[in-house]
């Protein structure tokens, strides 16, 4: 692993841990880009990472008793079926196809990241179950179509249209991408005859838990505002290069027949 590689996998763990979210949404792009990974492989491989990097970050959360298991049941198992919808649909997209999508995903991140952080209730207040598993639901398709953790949208909905206080927030969070990125990275196993690099995404995992646990460390000493404002500015940076990447090859396919005298021995 080139020494980019393994900065970008430091990074990954230490947004998780600095911010509580965002760390998903660079696996792929580092995969991609600095590992050289094939985009449908990278996207297999990063809904593992990130489902080991959470499980890590999520057990101190529920060791003290911050995860709302109730919110995670409502929220987490629409997202099962989510999760595998995304992941069936996207075996008829073509990687450049996710990639543009997971663009688009990582400027929206971006536009949350700007925005005022969710503010924090002290005691958990009225809730809509129903409106609750349909966000779960569009959160696991998201899940399953790009390999994108979507903590960047759970955060938020749990705090603003939950009424969940953040303290439990981030570790129901936490615990709903788990779910969803095993389910996803079951699925996509199942459907996959593609050999994944078993010793890169442990090590992968390794890293980013080491990463989150010293940005959790460190997260006191830094105004969480500006941090945001600046993973924002590098997210719509990384979404503007993947986008102008992969978006022309979306809108202008190769045909066939050049796309077959490629692959020629």
């Amino acid at each position: 692993m080139t020494p980019l590689a393994f900065i970008g996998a430091l990074l990954i763990g230490l947004s998780l841990g600095l911010m509580g979210s965002g760390g998903s949404i660079l696996t792929v792009p580092v995969l991609v880009y600095l590992v050289h990974e094939p985009e449908k492989l990278a996207i297999t491989e990063s809904l593992a990472i990130v489902g080991c990097i959470s499980l890590f970050g999520l057990l101190p959360h529920a060791r003290k008793g911050l995860v709302d298991w109730r919110r995670f049941a409502l929220f987490g198992l629409p997202g099962i079926v989510g999760t595998t919808l995304g992941a069936t649909l996207s075996q008829s997209l073509s990687g450049s196809v996710q990639l543009t999508i997971f663009a688009v995903v990582m400027l929206l991140a971006a536009v949350m990241m700007f925005r005022p952080a969710a503010k924090e209730t002290a005691e958990p207040g009225a809730y809509s179950p129903v409106a609750t598993s349909a966000q779960g639901l569009g959160v696991g398709v998201l899940t399953g179509l790009v390999g994108v953790g979507g903590g960047f949208l759970i955060v938020p909905a749990l705090v603003l249209l939950g009424k969940l206080p953040m303290k439990y927030a981030v570790g129901t969070s936490l615990a709903i991408i788990t779910l969803n990125s095993f389910t996803g990275f079951a699925k996509h196993l199942a459907q996959s005859n593609e050999p994944l690099h078993w010793p890169l995404m442990g090590l992968f995992a390794v890293i980013g838990v080491a990463g989150s646990y010293a940005g959790s460390r460190l997260s006191g000493s830094f105004n969480n505002a500006q941090l945001r404002r600046g993973f924002a500015v590098f997210l719509v940076c990384m979404g503007a290069y993947v986008l102008a990447v992969n978006g022309p090859k979306v809108l202008h396919p190769a045909p066939a027949a050049a796309v077959l005298e490629t692959i020629k021995p």
